[in-house]
């Protein structure tokens, strides 16, 4: 029915693109800094063309240069400003060559299996608490202004997975059912009327339009992280 419901908003939450994490020798690159790869740029195209006729009334990354390029692709000639949103920064991992060979397989790779855990990190850093905690804030004020109805926010695997978690009421242990592609979009909707969410459900998961049904990509993305780290170690 035409004009229902008024209070609906909609987001489009992204995940970055492509990037590579280490360098030829195993270490990793400094995650703050590390840059979009040529086909990461493409994979941002990509999305950029399936969401050119998005009007979007905000724009958030999470400041992050992996998040910043993205968006700033998305988001093309429109002349919208692009805010950073520091608490969607990703999930902080502790150092990965202080795991013994043994665990490294379990610990990266199934990273998010840990989240059950009310005492668990991720891969012996940032505690998954700590994490929602923070992602959910940023969340909240996001849905307490009152100046758009259609957002673009980019953010992270980890943290993507957290909102995801988040609006379906599902416990953070849940993060490990979600897989994020690089350059994948979610769509969300929220009603929300006088500072309080009346409902939220999940559009769309996980759409890679660079290629849709990934069936050339059976790895997830933490197994594939800690392939390269082996490869280069």
């Amino acid at each position: 029915m035409q004009g229902l419901p008024g209070n609906r908003r909609r987001i489009y939450l992204m995940r970055h693109a492509q990037v590579s994490y280490f360098d030829a020798s195993g270490n990793p690159y400094d995650p703050r800094s590390v840059p979009l790869t040529p086909a990461g740029r493409d994979q941002a195209r990509a999305a950029a063309d399936m969401l050119r006729d998005i009007p979007f009334d905000v724009a958030l990354c999470s400041g992050l240069a992996r998040t910043v390029e993205t968006a700033r692709i998305v988001l093309g000639e429109r002349s919208l400003p692009l805010a950073e949103e520091h608490r969607l920064k990703e999930v902080r991992a502790g150092r990965l060559r202080e795991i013994p060979p043994e665990h490294q397989e379990r610990e990266i790779a199934y990273a998010y299996e840990t989240a059950h855990d009310p005492d668990g990190a991720f891969i012996r850093g940032e505690p998954w608490r700590e994490l929602a905690t923070r992602v959910h804030a940023a969340w909240a004020d996001l849905l307490s202004r009152d100046d758009w109805r259609t957002a673009l926010v980019v953010a992270h695997d980890g943290v993507n997975r957290v909102l995801l978690t988040h609006v379906l009421g599902a416990d953070i242990a849940a993060i490990k059912a979600f897989e994020q592609d690089p350059a994948c979009v979610n769509i969300i909707e929220v009603d929300h009327s006088a500072g309080r969410i009346e409902r939220a459900f999940l559009r769309a998961v996980n759409i890679a339009p660079y290629n849709l049904t990934r069936h050339d990509e059976p790895l997830m993305v933490m197994e594939k992280i800690y392939r390269d780290y082996r490869a280069r170690s």
